[in-house]
Formats: structure tokens, sequence, C-alpha cells
């Protein structure tokens, strides 16, 4: 069968002669620059473009014919595995206690209470009505007014991440009138039942607050604060008293907090600290004080700062948890006589438990410890500030999720839920480890491993080797279901916590951004040498999976070290880094420019970029079979990067190895909605695996 090509780019010159900079560029016709409107209206994409991208899709379907029954067993095997009729551990606020639920076969949840001291349940809202008839639908948050009579909802109806906020009045369970568009995400419930959101502007950036009163149009809603500064994003929340508001606009290193009294959401708004370049810092509050995580004054891996909650300026800020290289505090949580604070050393996380008097003032401090050699950890805020009760969660790759409330004064752990696995799970079946590798310059890069325990590590094995490495994001090692269907088949599965993340503290950030990128890409290659050295595969059985900047990472790899690899599975690849990051018409572009550095105004990024960049760095030489996903209203990674990698691959590359397009038409960045129907990308990257070690 012949694969699918791009016309000839002269049909799309008109397109060529707009792009100032890529000019030279055969696929850049694949973009189509009315992509704001696509974004809200699938239907409004370029017929050329769409005819191309079906025809991908009709192709990859045929290749992948045969694994038909196998995507099948796998989605069934995979779906078998997750409760169904479920619901989530009540979390008490006042007389109610509020929950999630899903009905068996439900793609999407109810948002329930109940009387806190027991009685008959009551559905506030049930999301699939909501996706009735929709093509996509993603439920974006709930969340209910301080007297529990409003509930706020937000939707995404596209995928590409513009949400439509609606208010339902709890007494009568009516929606009212009001009607918010091009949001991002939920509300912030002000006392007088009033919210504030952010809205997006026309490049689908988080730029401004709105404050909206009930019964009244959306354009009357008044502006409450706005962001000039295109390379920062807008995001608001309620500190753990629910006294304040917090704004917070930040890049990817800087960042700047404004609040206001949520009793008095017309005041004017005030700001904790101005924003200076590379200082980042967030807040919480307690009665008589704030508590700010912050980086200043060299405390790169933070610290924790106490300022009176009369006199909040930045000079009045003391030390109550000094900095501690490598030892990286990821936030603080606050209660009426603890201070909880989660951190992360050598890429794994931790709770201690401070005590506080009535002045917010710091005592004797305790951790919640655990026994297995890797694991994922989370603490779940809840509604209540006046409680010992701490509610976090636990898993490992081998132990199911687990919910345990923590009594802080008495050290009392109580096991609440344990995530069921309705077709059998059977930990001692399974081993996970924790390993290293040593990279080219000597760094030792963490490995979580999870393999059945009858696998044989003698080279003979599969595996499969995940890896991001961007933003600072850490992959925890937490439990997932839909792996096992890969390790009871023989593999191995490997997460490699390379640089980029900040599983070793913020230096490991910062070691994998900028002008030291690489090191993700040969951070990951060193995991993979390292696994087969130790005898977990052998080369050429590798298969490395990564999405959105991991298929940056792994599209990356494919260009520098091919012929360890089998294939790669890209989701949602952000493998058009130099184009993307030299336009700043695109969304994420200007918050970007701090995470990769900006090669519009530096020739060295420039280049640098153009070093590593997966689209640029597609050369005449063999690679790995190749499976790329994109997303046709994705804001974030836009659905041409993937299309425009993969044909240039077709036309470049030495072998006759598979390399296939899948775009969901009807969906953004994170691909399918709904609970199971998610479930089917799944099955297809793994029935992809599993055919290339058949074939």
């Amino acid at each position: 069968m012949s694969q699918p090509t791009a016309p000839r780019p002269d049909k799309r010159q008109h397109l060529i002669e707009l792009h100032d900079r890529r000019r030279d560029d055969p696929y850049y016709w694949l973009r189509d620059d009315n992509w704001q409107q696509v974004m809200k209206d699938p239907d409004q994409l370029n017929p050329e473009i769409r005819a191309h991208l079906e025809a991908e899709n009709a192709y990859t379907d045929a290749v992948l014919k045969d694994s038909e029954a196998l995507q099948s067993a796998l989605l069934a095997e995979i779906r078998g595995r997750i409760k169904e009729d479920d619901s989530s551990v009540p979390e008490p606020d006042g007389r109610y206690a509020y929950y999630v639920h899903y009905d068996e076969g439900a793609e999407h949840p109810l948002i329930c209470r109940e009387p806190r001291e027991g009685g008959a349940r009551e559905v506030l809202l049930d999301a699939n009505a909501l996706a009735e008839g929709q093509s996509y639908f993603e439920l974006g948050g709930a969340d209910h007014s301080d007297d529990h009579r409003y509930l706020a909802f937000a939707a995404d109806y596209e995928g590409s991440e513009y949400d439509t906020i609606r208010v339902r009045d709890l007494t009568t369970g009516v929606d009212l009138e009001d009607k918010i568009t091009e949001a991002n995400g939920g509300v912030c419930w002000a006392k007088d039942n009033s919210f504030l959101y952010v809205k997006l502007d026309e490049n689908h950036r988080p730029s401004r607050v709105y404050r909206h009163e009930l019964g009244k149009n959306q354009s009357q809603d008044s502006l409450i604060y706005e962001e000039r500064d295109a390379s920062f994003y807008v995001g608001i929340g309620r500190t753990d008293t629910s006294n304040l508001i917090v704004i917070g606009s930040s890049d990817h290193q800087t960042s700047e907090c404004w609040f206001v009294e949520a009793a008095n959401p017309t005041a004017p708004l005030r700001c904790l600290a101005p924003r200076v370049a590379e200082h980042e810092y967030s807040i919480n509050d307690h009665d008589h004080a704030l508590f700010i995580t912050t980086n200043t004054d060299g405390a790169e891996d933070f610290q924790v700062m106490r300022t009176p909650r009369d006199a909040p300026e930045q000079e009045n800020w003391t030390v109550v948890v000094p900095h501690e290289p490598g030892r990286l505090i990821l936030h603080v949580e606050t209660f009426k006589r603890f201070l909880v604070m989660m951190e992360r050393r050598n890429a794994l996380d931790r709770i201690v438990i401070f005590e506080l008097d009535g002045n917010g003032n710091l005592g004797a401090s305790h951790e919640i410890s655990f026994d297995e050699e890797a694991y994922g950890l989370g603490v779940l805020t809840g509604y209540e500030y006046d409680t010992t009760t701490l509610r976090f969660a636990y898993s490992s790759p081998t132990t199911p999720a687990q919910i345990f409330d923590y009594d802080m004064a008495t050290r009392e752990r109580t096991l609440r839920k344990t995530e069921e696995v309705p077709s059998g799970h059977e930990p001692s079946d399974y081993v996970t480890r924790r390993i290293e590798a040593i990279a080219s310059d000597g760094e030792a890069v963490p490995i979580t491993l999870l393999h059945h325990r009858s696998t044989a590590i003698d080279g003979s094995a599969p595996l499969l080797l995940y890896g991001y490495g961007s933003y600072g994001s850490s992959m925890g090692a937490s439990f997932g279901i839909s792996r096992l269907s890969l390790v009871d088949r023989g593999f191995v599965y490997a997460i490699a916590h390379v640089r980029g993340g900040q599983e070793k503290g913020f230096r490991w950030y910062k070691s994998g951004k900028g002008k030291m990128k690489t090191n993700t890409f040969t951070d990951f290659i060193a995991c993979a040498e390292t696994l087969i050295d130790k005898g977990y595969t052998t080369r050429g059985k590798i298969i490395a999976h990564g999405g959105s900047a991991g298929g940056l990472l792994v599209g990356a790899v494919a260009n520098m070290a091919p012929e360890l690899f089998l294939g790669i599975i890209a989701d949602v690849p952000f493998v058009d880094v130099l184009t993307t990051v030299c336009d700043g018409d695109l969304p994420l572009t200007p918050p970007e420019w701090t995470e990769w550095g900006n090669p519009i105004a530096d020739a060295e990024v420039f280049d640098y970029i153009a070093s590593y960049s997966p689209y640029d760095n597609v050369s005449a030489q063999d690679y790995p079979h190749i499976l790329a996903t994109a997303g046709l209203t994705d804001p974030r990674v836009t659905y041409w990067e993937p299309a425009k990698w993969v044909a240039k691959l077709r036309e470049c590359r030495t072998d006759d190895r598979l390399t296939l397009l899948k775009t969901n038409m009807r969906a953004g960045h994170g691909g399918a909605s709904g609970r199971f129907e998610h479930l089917k990308d799944v099955a297809l990257n793994y029935a992809f695996a599993l055919k290339l070690l058949e074939d």
C-alpha cells in the first residue's frame, strides 16, 4: 500500500510566502493560518489540509488493521481493571460532604453531596447529560459557593481548552441564565456569591481576570486584573483559610501574586511582592500570618518565609524553613494548628508536618514515612481549615492508589480507600526497582522500573522507556493500570527521570533547559544504554514513549541514536520547536522563551535550538518505527507539528519501517475525552508496540 504524500508545495505557495522565517519549508502548507477559528470550530479547517489528515488516518488504520483484535483485547483488559461504579472519598465542608461518583458504564462523573451526619445522596450535576450529543466534552471543574447554594461548572466542548462556565441554583436544580464563554478553567467564589474567573485572549492566553455578579451579562463583568506581558499567564485560587483570593501571574521562572479579601472582592488588589526576574514565590495564609514559598536570596530549592498578615511587605518576611540544597520544597498547606510541607529529595516526595501556635509560629515537626523503593505521593487539599485531618494519596508502580486520612495530632493513619482492580491484581507478582544511569557528564539519572516477577532479566525482554524532562515537571513513580497490559506480556516498563524535570531539585530542572536542553536527550540515551548493560533489555528492543514536550525528547533521540530503538511512540509531540518559538502569535510561544530561549532576539539560541529541534534534524538515515498522534484543536502543540514531522520523515528516512500519523479530528492536547474513550488511544499505542515485536 502506498503511503499518503503531501501535495506539492506550490499548491500552497501563497501561504509559504506569508511565513517570513521558514520560506523554504515545503510542509508549511499544513498549517492553517486560521487556527484561532479552527480551535473554536474544527469545521473551519482548510479542506485540503483536512483531506490530508484524513488520508493519514486512513493509512494508519489500514496498516494497523491486523492489530484490531489486539487493540480490542487491550481495551477490554484495561477497562476491566477500572471499577466502573465508583466514588471518591467524601470531602467534608460545613454541613455537607462533597464527592464525585461514576455510574457503571458512564464516561463522565456525577458531582454529588450528602449531609455530613448521614443522609440521602444529592446529585448536583450529571456531566453525562451535559455531554449527550457532543462530539467532545470535558468537565473542567465544579465549585460550590460558600453558602452551598450555587454550583459553578466549566466545560470544554471542542478540546481546545476554551471553557464555558454556567451556574446552577442548587435549591431548584435549575441553571441560571448566566453564561461565561472563552474562560480558562473554573472560578473562585467570593463570600458575596460573586466569583472571579480568567478569560483567554485572542491568542488563547489566560491574561484577564473578571468579576461576575449573578444575574448579569458577561459583558457587564468587571475587569479586576489584566496581564499585559504576553510571556506571563494568569491563574486564580483561594488560600487554605478561604479568606483570600489570590491572582498569580507567572512565566516559567518569575512570578507575582496579587490578593484580595474574599469577603470584600471589590477592594483594590494588593501585590505581595512585585515581580523580579527569576524570583518565584507562592503564598498561603494562617489566621495572623502569610506563608511564602520562595527562592529569594539564592534559595534555589526554595525556602518558607512568614510575614504578618497585616504587614505582608517583603521587608517583613522572615525565614521559618531554611533553604537546604537538594531538598526541593514543592508547596505548603496551612491548617489552624499545623503547616504541611511537600518536599522532594532524590526523585522521592515526602510530607513534613509542623505544629503551629495561634500566631502562626512553627513548632516541632515530623515526617510521614513510606517503605517502598519508589512511589508517588500527593496531598489532597480539602475544604476545611480548622481540622487535624490531612488527606493524602499514595501509590507505587506495584501498589494501587490508596487514600489515607492522617491525624496530625495523634499521628494515626486511617486507610479510607484503596483503588479496586476488578479483574484482579496481586502486587507481589510485580517488582519495582529504582536504579541509576550515569550520564556522559557524570550525573546520576534515576530510573524507575516495573516488571513481572516472572520476567527474565537477561537481556531478552522488550522494554518501554518513558520520559518527559521539561518545564520542571517531575514524573512520579505511581500506579498505572494501563501499563500492566505490557508488563503482563513480558515488557519491562521504565521511567527515565531525566534533567529538565525537578526530580532532583531545581538544579535538575535548570540543567535541562535553555542552552543546556540537550542534557535531557543525552540523559535518556544514557538510561537506554544502562538498561541494556544491566540486562533489562537489549539494543533494538526498546520502545521510546513521550508526549508533548516528551514527544520532543523522543523525537530528538530518534535523530541522535536511532539504532537503540525499535520504535517511537510520540503523543502530540512538540517536534517543530524552532518554528514554533519563532512565532510570537502562537498561544504558548512568549512564555516558552524562558524555557527554551528566545531565538528571535538571540542568534546563539536560534542556532542551539536548530541543533536539536527534531523536525529540523531529520536526515537521510535509518529510523525506528514511528507512531505520532495529534489533536486538531490542540492549543499547546498544534496539529501541524506532528503532521510536518511525519511528512519529512517519510521523505528522508532510508529504510522501509513504519511512519504513522493519527490525528483526532475532534479533540485537543489530552486526546479523546471521557473515562473510557481515551483508553482507545492507549490501546492503539500498546498494540503498535506489540506489533513491532511480532513483525
